[in-house]
């Protein structure tokens, strides 16, 4: 049991999580692209008194993209996390990439250069969905069964934590006086072999200032104990329960629950609106538990999971209509009742969470 203040994420991708959003969105359609809107909803998170913001990702076609008048393309998650890093100053930010669509040498570049520029507050959501015709977009043979799946998210994550690791804290010297940005016997080669991909030599970025970036991922996709947050989802508040339980039992060291909200808006009740919204696209199932409903429903419903899980992620069903009421009915309630707390200028994330962070595996005693 968790007795920490519950930490409140939310997914900022697209219009909203229902394939249908950007019918009912305040947003015009091609909103997307635009860097204005991307940085107006991330504010209004961080002002929300949210910890964490993420943004899904995909590196082929989205399955709005095969129905009729979908909308089809978004930015890369990574940039858009790195756009609003300098912007903010308090809330997480953490895009979603699949370790098959990537090298992790890259990879690990990229994302501890989004916890330098974020000063601390980046995050790394490890995705895994089925992508048709991933194999062609990356041009290599990518693992596709199950098992081999599992083993490619693990080695790609361990292959990335050994990357951010290769420098160490004090690696970075800047010596005048003998002309040495870097002592090279504080910067140490990554050895990695697997059955699809090798990496030879350190980064070529400092280790970050979290020394290794949060990673969240699905309780189905990674071993929770290799995660630093395990996401769980259920149909019931029975399944999430269950769930976080497992992901605790098997070493996770802090458990989200996954759970998309369609809430009571000024102009309609949150029925209503889903019916609306279903007249145009069906919204399937995932493996998040979905609630319909009042903001006070909700509040409860965050009542019966505290204690049993460390935060929970929102996906909101339209962002416009939804992160408005979550900001403006949820949020407070929560933090009046003692139940979250808000990140605080120069936080990390890992400090939001109460992660410490992580020893360097190259300089800890117990290293090979």
């Amino acid at each position: 049991m968790s007795q920490r203040p519950l930490v409140v994420a939310v997914e900022l991708d697209g219009h909203g999580a229902h394939p249908a959003a950007w019918r009912a969105s305040a947003e015009q359609p091609g909103a997307v692209f635009d860097p204005a809107v991307l940085r107006r909803t991330v504010l209004a998170a961080e002002n929300g008194g949210f910890a964490l913001a993420t943004f899904d990702d995909a590196l082929t076609t989205t399955q709005a993209t095969a129905s009729a008048g979908g909308v089809a393309g978004r930015l890369d998650a990574v940039v858009r996390s790195a756009f609003v890093a300098p912007l903010t100053a308090r809330v997480g930010l953490g895009p979603r990439v699949d370790p098959r669509g990537v090298e992790p040498f890259h990879l690990a570049a990229q994302l501890a250069s989004l916890d330098i520029a974020s000063l601390g507050r980046g995050a790394w959501v490890v995705g895994d969905a089925d992508q048709p015709a991933l194999a062609d977009a990356v041009d290599r043979v990518v693992p596709e069964s199950p098992e081999d799946r599992r083993r490619e998210v693990a080695d790609v994550v361990t292959t990335v934590r050994r990357l951010w690791d290769s420098w160490e804290d004090d690696a970075v010297i800047k010596d005048v006086t003998t002309g040495r940005y870097i002592d090279r016997d504080r910067v140490h080669a990554v050895e990695v072999v697997t059955p699809t991909f090798s990496v030879a030599g350190a980064s070529i970025t400092p280790r970050p200032p979290q020394g290794q970036l949060v990673v969240l991922a699905a309780d189905t996709a990674l071993d929770p104990a290799a995660a630093d947050v395990s996401l769980v989802g259920g149909r019931t508040v029975e399944d999430v329960l269950a769930r976080a339980a497992a992901a605790r039992a098997a070493g996770a060291p802090r458990v989200l629950a996954e759970i998309e909200v369609l809430l009571d808006a000024a102009d309609a009740a949150a029925p209503d609106r889903l019916t609306a919204l279903e007249a145009h696209a069906v919204w399937t199932p995932t493996d998040a538990l979905r609630f319909v409903g009042s903001a006070s429903g909700l509040l409860f419903l965050l009542e019966q999971l505290a204690g049993a899980v460390d935060g929970v992620r929102f996906h909101p069903a339209v962002l416009s209509a939804d992160l408005p009421v979550l900001t403006r009915s949820v949020l407070p309630r929560l933090l009046a009742a003692g139940l979250t707390r808000p990140p605080r200028a120069g936080q990390t994330l890992r400090s939001v969470l109460d992660l410490p962070r992580p020893e360097n595996t190259f300089t800890r005693k117990d290293a090979a």
